[in-house]
């Protein structure tokens, strides 16, 4: 697969040298916008990219990982890690199984990445999560952020972003047919809604975890509308 142009981002990263990432789940509209910031940022030596499946993806500084997530081998050496892996309950099939991607993979790669010397973590969560919320979905977004707040990472980025838009057909992922349709609504109605309720490019939450994951002191949450493109 051709990498499409990604703008490179401008670094004024306090790390001296190489930065060396892990990314999980790249085949995903946050994940995937992720990878292509990465391999265009100078500043980026090594890409590690973990996932269920190959990623179809050929580049000099790009590593391939197939794993199961529910038995995570050891990582090779990272300085961050990004995490994008997700799901809906629909295609997983049950809670369970949609826990065990959204909670328990991200949590997985979150501690082989500290193991393997990660100091910075960015985690694509959604607006509205709760560890408390009686909405599941919610409940488990929030947990994730708790328990990955109490891993102590020296900086740990949480992009809470509302409905993703974006080009699920070219990714070779399902057309949710009810998120289109909301997302057309949303367009229609958008001077409507609250600006953290408006749908979002799957590009604009990536740029604002590559922005601060490399530049973050302790824990940054990034509401919807401030990821906003203006």
């Amino acid at each position: 697969m051709n990498i499409p142009a990604f703008a490179s981002p401008s670094s004024n990263s306090p790390q001296s040298t190489k930065r060396i990432v892990a990314i999980a789940g790249a085949t995903g509209l946050v994940g995937w916008e992720i990878l292509r910031g990465l391999l265009a940022d100078d500043t980026v030596a090594v890409i590690h990219a973990l996932g269920r499946r190959p990623l179809g993806v050929q580049h000099p500084k790009l590593t391939s990982h197939v794993v199961d997530f529910a038995a995570l081998p050891a990582l090779p050496p990272v300085d961050e890690v990004y995490l994008a892996l997700g799901t809906t309950i629909k295609v997983a099939g049950s809670q369970e199984a949609f826990r065990a991607v959204d909670f328990a993979a991200n949590l997985a790669v979150a501690r082989a990445a500290l193991a393997a010397g990660a100091r910075r973590l960015g985690l694509v969560s959604a607006m509205g999560a709760d560890a408390h919320s009686r909405i599941f979905y919610n409940r488990v977004k929030g947990e994730l952020e708790e328990a990955l707040s109490a891993l102590g990472f020296h900086a740990l980025v949480i992009a809470r972003p509302s409905m993703l838009a974006g080009d699920r057909e070219l990714l070779g992922q399902p057309v949710r047919r009810g998120e289109k349709f909301a997302l057309s609504v949303s367009t229609l109605l958008r001077p409507l809604i609250p600006v953290d309720y408006r749908s979002i490019a799957a590009a604009d939450v990536a740029r604002a975890l590559l922005a601060r994951v490399p530049l973050a002191q302790g824990k940054e949450v990034l509401l919807s509308g401030a990821m906003q493109s203006k």
